[in-house]
């Protein structure tokens, strides 16, 4: 008997992770952050009373935001994938707790939580994908990881402002921990482990830096983190002053709500546009979809504040096309990234969607000095413009 070892049972019975397995994980993480993504700018709002000036509190967390991104690959290296992930999801809960004082100093509080755990969810994440997925994978992988997302992303703004309105600011933010507990219950059963290929070996560099220096010296790298910081100016816009856009214009917190849900609800034809991308090819099927973008912002910001819902149809016909290079856009960079610096790369290339939170509220408290609302969706529109020549002219036709 002294020999004799029980095995749990239930242990090899677990399925190996597959595309469903992170598909699930982002769907669940999805719900803990879009069910206060249209909260947390009305209530910015209700705190600082001028869209300018929640332009610039935006500004302000996404450049302390930034630091934490960039030196995520030391906290990966120091404490490993499954505790930045756990600590990523108690992060989107603490956040909770700073949002509940509605005063400026807790706004700002949670949305640098807020901030912090998307990043660390991000990064791990991603990282877990390229260990489990095969590279000619990724875009059906990355479509259907979109596809499930879309549930949350439909369903939680309206979620969260129907609890924000009807029952009051603890009920909105205590969804979030909720969802983030959540999260880490399916997480922890999934028991991902670290693949100790993709860590840093002691003569690749680890500062922030040089990592930088590193991506920036390979031109796809580039290339892959433009493509993504562009469309993720879009929702940045689309999730800040889309509501803010409906509350001004008296349509109502309620309009802000449903306009954010719709564009999300959209997110299911990830599925269409990666077939699309496999039988047209990715490079033509994401030029058209930005120079498609650019076109239904240029018409929003013409049309602006005098026809309100018309404004927001563009809108929602720009997140359709937005959504294709949701579905294709990451595969430039899993493709490109070399196996031995996926940490320490991933880091720098996950920066578009902290440059994409600082840029763009940045860029609108100027614009909006001088011009009205619509302005804003002018300006995105050029940008996606000078994507979409930059995605045709260099990404290469074999993607």
């Amino acid at each position: 008997m002294s020999t004799h070892v029980r095995h749990p049972i239930w242990l090899p019975a677990l399925k190996a992770a597959d595309a469903r397995t992170f598909a699930s994980l982002y769907a669940v993480e999805s719900f803990a952050r879009a069910t206060v993504s249209s909260v947390i700018p009305i209530q910015a709002y209700e705190i600082l009373h001028n869209e300018q000036i929640v332009s610039i509190l935006y500004t302000i967390v996404a450049m302390l935001g930034l630091s934490v991104t960039l030196f995520m690959p030391m906290l990966i290296r120091r404490f490993a994938r499954r505790w930045v992930y756990t600590a990523g999801a108690c992060l989107l809960a603490i956040g909770s707790l700073f949002f509940v004082t509605h005063t400026l100093a807790g706004q700002l509080a949670g949305m640098l939580c807020r901030v912090m755990g998307a990043s660390a969810l991000s990064i791990t994440l991603n990282l877990y994908i390229m260990d489990h997925i095969r590279k000619t994978d990724f875009m059906q992988a990355e479509s259907l990881r979109m596809a499930w997302s879309m549930f949350a992303w439909t369903g939680g703004p309206t979620l969260g402002i129907f609890l924000y309105t009807r029952f009051g600011i603890y009920a909105a933010h205590g969804a979030v921990a909720v969802f983030a507990m959540a999260l880490l219950a399916l997480f922890w059963t999934y028991r991902l482990g670290d693949n100790p290929s993709i860590r840093p070996g002691k003569t690749r560099p680890a500062n922030p830096l040089a990592n930088i220096g590193r991506f920036v010296a390979q031109p796809r790298l580039r290339l892959a983190w433009l493509i993504a910081f562009g469309r993720s100016c879009f929702w940045t816009t689309f999730f800040v002053y889309g509501p803010l856009f409906m509350v001004i214009t008296g349509e109502g917190k309620l309009a802000g709500g449903l306009l954010v849900s719709a564009g999300n609800a959209l997110l299911f034809m990830a599925i269409f546009w990666g077939n699309a991308g496999k039988r047209f090819g990715g490079r033509r099927t994401m030029t058209f979809a930005y120079f498609a973008m650019s076109a239904m912002l240029l018409a929003a910001g013409a049309v602006g504040e005098t026809v309100p819902l018309l404004t927001g149809a563009f809108l929602l016909c720009g997140a359709f096309f937005t959504i294709a290079l949701d579905a294709l856009g990451s595969t430039a960079f899993m493709r490109s990234v070399r196996s031995y610096e996926r940490s320490q790369m991933a880091a720098v290339y996950r920066t578009y969607l902290d440059f994409s939170e600082l840029t763009p509220p940045l860029v609108y408290s100027v614009v909006l000095a001088f011009f009205g609302l619509g302005s804003v969706f002018v300006t995105l529109g050029l940008l996606a413009a000078v994507c979409g020549f930059v995605t045709w002219r260099y990404l290469p036709k074999s993607l």
